[in-house]
């Protein structure tokens, strides 16, 4: 009698359950819909934080750099040997420069793994290098941030590119700057090489640690026309490329990686490392790690990737603030709202059946089984809003991901943190701590089951409410109702 009673009825009165369902259904695909956007932006800062850091790197350890002298530029000085003579002479120099942070010694390295907490943790050499090619007469090349004077400018051109002139004669040359990292061939599961993965040869081999053998980025590798079987020369030492890696997302680590000892030796750093790259035992216990190991370690500068996080700017952290306030709050309204209106929907629709249920109270029915009726059908109400919000939400999320626009994430100072990447010539080297770096993220929606169940949950509660406001009138209706409604 029950179902045979809520299928006529709900035939009957389509056009009202249509509006009930519908007004449940908008909010419940606005859920969905902010819901996958913004789980589709913490996977686009997710994917930004591993270009940073690498897959599975929890933290860094680094050393910030002292301010330069007083007097001093802290620019690279280059010196070059042109003979005595009116001719032009072609030289060629470079320079090797730890980049963005003081050394740390090698064995902060083993110190770090020792903490409690930590799962592992190896370390890495940041590098900026600058090379020089031109004709020069006698004289003394400085970099400067002005124009060059006579010269060319380096591959790439535009402001922000090293730049210098030569005083004491003209010159004409080029000024090429690309970032090197020193890997830990032993460990490559941690670290900024972890983000990129092998597209042409090989990675280094565990034996390589110090071989002259170096794998290069794609993008690099395209730019300088070089792939798997050439060399490069890094302060005179010829490297020969072994792998070609490209990057994830966003921009690779490095121009350039080469086995950890090799780096050491071209800058003059023996047993040092810019970054220890740490992975924790337990994720949640990552601020009690990090505590650990600024304790035990003094004069280190330790960043999770929260407080990367933090530095993460742009329309990637716009959008993110937007859909975690104005989203929330605008689905709790528009929920809130659906479920008043469906409440008061049926408690109206109640009201103009008070002759009905009053016969049929007359007739022996008691109010609990009204009340258990009119709830019934608003349960049923509730379901096909959720299913019309269910498919409302999936098709809203699968145009996003559709389109998939494109969000920038600029990547500012951390304030000390390791991991930043990035060079003199756009190239990636953790630890920047000045320019900012913008990448590209496309925005995807990605749905859930917990979200298709929380969409299930709230049609439900929907359906109950609405079920509730109608029962409670239904409850208080009497037989002698439905004779005064007749006269």
């Amino acid at each position: 009698m029950f179902f045979t009673y809520l299928r006529r009825e709900l035939r009957r009165r389509r056009k009202a359950a249509l509006v009930v369902a519908s007004g449940l259904a908008l909010g419940i695909a606005l859920v969905i819909i902010v819901s996958s956007v913004s789980s589709g932006m913490s996977k686009a800062q997710d994917k930004v934080l591993e270009s940073l850091y690498g897959l599975g790197t929890d933290m860094t350890v680094t050393k910030a750099a002292t301010a330069p002298e007083s007097g001093s530029t802290g620019r690279p000085k280059f010196e070059f040997d042109a003979k005595d003579s009116d001719d032009d002479a072609t030289q060629s120099t470079d320079r090797v420069m730890v980049q963005g942070f003081q050394t740390l010694a090698s064995s902060a390295v083993g110190k770090v793994g020792e903490q409690d907490g930590v799962a592992g943790a190896v370390g890495g050499l940041s590098l900026s290098v600058m090379k020089v090619d031109g004709q020069f007469k006698r004289g003394e090349f400085k970099q400067e941030g002005g124009t060059s004077q006579g010269g060319g400018r380096g591959p790439g051109g535009g402001s922000g590119q090293p730049q210098g002139e030569v005083k004491g004669g003209g010159a004409s040359f080029d000024v090429n700057s690309y970032t090197v990292y020193g890997t830990d061939v032993t460990q490559q599961d941690l670290g900024p090489l972890t983000s990129s993965k092998i597209t042409s040869g090989r990675t280094f081999k565990t034996t390589e640690t110090n071989a002259e053998v170096a794998v290069v980025d794609s993008a690099y590798a395209k730019e300088k026309t070089l792939s798997t079987g050439k060399t490069v020369t890094i302060h005179g030492t010829e490297f020969t490329i072994i792998g070609v890696s490209t990057a994830d997302s966003g921009d690779a680590a490095a121009n350039l990686y080469v086995p950890l000892q090799q780096a050491q030796t071209l800058s003059d750093s023996k047993d040092k490392v810019t970054t220890v790259y740490v992975k924790a035992a337990d994720s949640q216990e990552i601020d009690s790690v990090k505590s650990v190991i600024q304790k035990n370690i003094p004069g280190t500068t330790v960043t999770t990737s929260a407080d990367l996080a933090d530095t993460v700017s742009g329309s990637l952290s716009t959008a993110s603030d937007l859909a975690a306030g104005v989203g929330k709050w605008l689905s709790i309204a528009v929920l809130v709202a659906a479920f008043l209106v469906a409440g008061l929907l049926t408690s109206s629709a109640v009201s103009r059946r008070v002759r009905e249920f009053g016969t049929l109270k007359a007739l022996g029915w008691k109010s609990g089984r009204v009340t258990r009726q009119v709830i019934g059908e608003a349960l049923v109400n509730g379901l096909i809003g959720g299913v019309l919000g269910i498919a409302i939400g999936l098709a809203g999320a699968y145009a996003v991901t559709a389109v998939s626009p494109t969000l920038t994430a600029e990547l500012g100072s951390s304030g000390g943190g390791g991991g930043m990447r990035g060079g003199m010539m756009g190239g990636g080297g953790p630890g920047r701590q000045s320019a900012s770096k913008a990448l590209d993220i496309a925005l995807t929606a990605p749905v859930s089951l917990s979200v298709i169940l929380t969409a299930v949950a709230l049609a439900v509660a929907g359906g109950l409410i609405a079920g509730a406001f109608g029962g409670w009138r239904a409850s208080r209706l009497r037989p002698a109702d439905a004779l005064r409604r007749v006269e």
